[in-house]
């Protein structure tokens, strides 16, 4: 299994990117500070803050499923906010 460090890492750098992502459309369509893209930063940081708090549960019956469990919902969430971002460019 992979460890606790690699998964805050993992956590912190794909919410990071979708949040740049957001800068980007925002740099490249000049809409800067738009309430869509301020959405979507918001929901990424709630999902960050939501999972960060979940890997810091001291206490967990069993660990491996518990870090395997927020590994799955980072893909979801990470996953829902990159198709909001997609259609911020239709």
């Amino acid at each position: 299994m992979a460890s606790i460090r690699d998964l805050k890492k993992d956590v912190n750098f794909v919410l990071g990117d979708i949040i740049e992502a957001v800068y980007i459309w925002e740099a490249g369509s000049d809409n800067t500070n738009s309430d869509e893209g301020s959405v979507i930063i918001d929901k990424a940081i709630m999902a960050f803050d939501e999972l960060m708090s979940k890997i810091h549960q001291k206490e967990v019956d069993d660990k491996k499923i518990h870090f395997k469990d927020i590994r799955s919902q980072l893909e979801v969430k990470a996953t829902e906010l990159v198709e909001e971002l997609n259609k911020l460019g239709d």
